[in-house]
C-alpha cells in the first residue's frame, strides 16, 4: 500500500471522478442549504450570505454616497454593515484593502446585495476555471476544479481568492508569450499586495523587463483611478488604518489562528511573541523568495507553481480561501508531469494539497498542527524538487546572474 501512495498509482481516473463528483455535489448542497435558510442579506445563522463579502458590498456603498475614506473607519463601516443587513448583531468583517479595491467595490454596490455577491463570484470564478482548464486541457479538469474544496471555501465567504489566483495564475501563463500582458495581469495585484512581496524579484531574476513595465503601467493607473475618483483623503485613511490592522488582525489574530494559515500565526498560536513570529515568518518568507527566484531557471510550469506557492508561504496574513492559488500551483505541477513524467510521492502530496482546505481548519484547531501551511510548503517542495531533479542540467546562461558571474571572472 506504501508503495502505491508513493507511486500515485491509487490515484486513478475513476476515483479522481468519484471523489471530485463527491465534493461537487458538498459545494453545491452546502451553498443551496445558505440560500434556502437564508432571510434577507442573512443566512440562519445570522451571518450576512457570503461573509466576507458583507465589506465589500459596504464600502463600496460608501464610496457612492461620498464617504470612501470612512470605510477605513471600523465604527462607521460597522455602522453603514447592521444598517445594510437590517441586523444590529451582525458581525463586523473590516475593510483593510489598498483603495484600488474599493474601484470594484463600488461598481459592485451599485447592484443590490445578493445579485451582486452572484454576479462577484460568477465573474471571478469563471475565469479561474478556465486558467486552470488552459494549463491542463483533460476532460476531468473542470471537475476537478470545481469540486476543489477551496471552491466552496471561497465561495461561502464571498471572497476575492478567485480573482487573486486568475490574476497571478494568468500573468505567469503568459509571462513568457506575452510579457506585457502579463505584468499587466501582475500589477493588478497591488489590490491584494501581501502577495507581490515576492514578485518584483521574481521578475528581475527571469530579466522579464516587459512584464516590469506592464506591472508598473497597471498598478500606477489602478493608483491614480482610485485619486481621480476620490482623491488623497482614501490614502490617507487606508495608511492610518495599517496600525491598527496590524496589530487586532495580525498580531492578535481576531480572525482566528486555526483561519490564518501562516508561519506567523503557527507561532502565535502555539503562544509564542509576537517578536519570534515575526523572526519565523521573516525565515519563511525569505526561503520562499529564494526558492522562487532559483525556480526561474525552471520549466516556465514548474516556476510558475513555485512562485504560487511561494506567495501564499511569504505573507503572514494568508487564509484558507486565498489557497485557489495553491489550486492553481497544483494545475501547474500536474501539467509538468504529465509531460515529463511524475515523481515519486508527488501525486499523493499534490491530492492532498487538493483536499487540504476541506479539513485544515478544523484539524489545526483542534490539534494545533497548521494543516494548510503544511500543504502550501508541500507543493513549493514538490515544484522545486522539480527544479533541482528535473531542470538543473539547463545551461547556464538561462540564469539571470550569468552576465555577473561572466564579468567578474574578466
Amino acid at each position: 500500500m506504501l508503495e502505491k501512495i508513493a507511486t500515485g498509482d491509487w490515484l486513478t481516473a475513476r476515483r479522481v471522478r468519484a471523489v471530485s463528483a463527491m465534493t461537487l455535489a458538498a459545494t453545491i448542497l452546502s451553498l443551496a442549504v445558505l440560500a434556502l435558510g437564508a432571510h434577507g442579506t442573512l443566512d440562519a445563522a445570522g451571518r450576512p450570505l457570503g461573509t466576507d463579502f458583507s465589506n465589500v458590498w459596504t464600502a463600496g456603498w460608501m464610496a457612492d454616497h461620498g464617504r470612501a475614506a470612512l470605510a477605513w473607519n471600523w465604527p462607521a463601516h460597522h455602522a453603514v454593515q447592521v444598517a445594510a443587513h437590517h441586523d444590529p448583531a451582525v458581525p463586523f468583517y473590516g475593510w483593510h484593502y489598498p483603495p484600488p479595491f474599493l474601484l470594484v467595490a463600488a461598481l459592485l454596490a451599485t447592484m443590490p446585495y445578493v445579485p451582486a455577491l452572484i454576479v462577484w463570484q460568477a465573474a471571478t470564478l469563471a475565469p479561474a476555471l478556465l486558467l486552470v482548464r488552459r494549463i491542463v486541457p483533460h476532460p476531468l479538469t473542470l471537475r476537478v476544479a470545481l469540486g476543489a474544496p477551496v471552491v466552496l471555501v471561497c465561495l461561502g465567504h464571498g471572497h476575492n481568492g478567485f480573482l487573486s489566483a486568475a490574476l497571478l495564475g494568468g500573468g505567469l501563463l503568459l509571462l513568457d508569450r506575452r510579457p506585457f500582458a502579463a505584468g499587466l495581469l501582475i500589477g493588478c495585484l497591488v489590490y491584494k499586495p501581501q502577495f507581490a512581496v515576492l514578485l518584483p524579484l521574481v521578475l528581475i531574476a527571469g530579466r522579464h523587463w516587459r512584464a516590469i513595465a506592464g506591472a508598473a503601467a497597471s498598478a500606477a493607473l489602478l493608483c491614480a483611478a482610485t485619486l481621480v475618483a476620490w482623491g488623497w483623503p482614501v490614502w490617507r485613511a487606508f495608511l492610518d488604518s495599517l496600525p491598527l490592522t496590524r496589530t487586532v488582525v495580525i498580531e492578535q489574530g481576531s480572525t482566528g489562528w486555526e483561519k490564518i494559515a501562516s508561519a506567523f500565526s503557527f507561532v502565535r498560536m502555539w503562544g509564542g511573541a509576537v517578536p519570534a513570529a515575526y523572526a519565523a515568518q521573516t525565515i519563511v518568507t525569505v526561503l520562499a523568495v529564494a526558492g522562487a527566484v532559483l525556480a526561474t531557471r525552471a520549466a516556465p510550469a514548474v516556476r510558475n507553481a513555485a512562485v504560487l506557492a511561494a506567495a501564499l508561504l511569504s505573507t503572514p496574513y494568508v487564509l484558507d480561501y486565498d489557497f485557489v492559488m495553491l489550486g492553481v500551483a497544483i494545475a501547474f505541477l500536474a501539467a509538468d508531469a504529465g509531460a515529463r513524467g511524475r515523481l515519486r510521492w508527488e501525486a499523493s502530496l499534490l491530492a492532498f494539497a487538493w483536499a487540504a482546505p476541506l479539513f485544515a481548519r478544523a484539524a489545526t484547531a483542534l490539534t494545533g498542527v497548521p494543516v494548510a501551511l503544511i500543504a502550501a510548503a508541500a507543493v513549493f517542495a514538490l515544484a522545486l524538487r522539480r527544479a533541482v531533479l528535473l531542470d538543473a542540467a539547463a545551461p547556464l546562461r538561462s540564469s539571470p546572474f550569468r552576465r555577473s558571474r561572466a564579468a567578474s571572472a574578466r
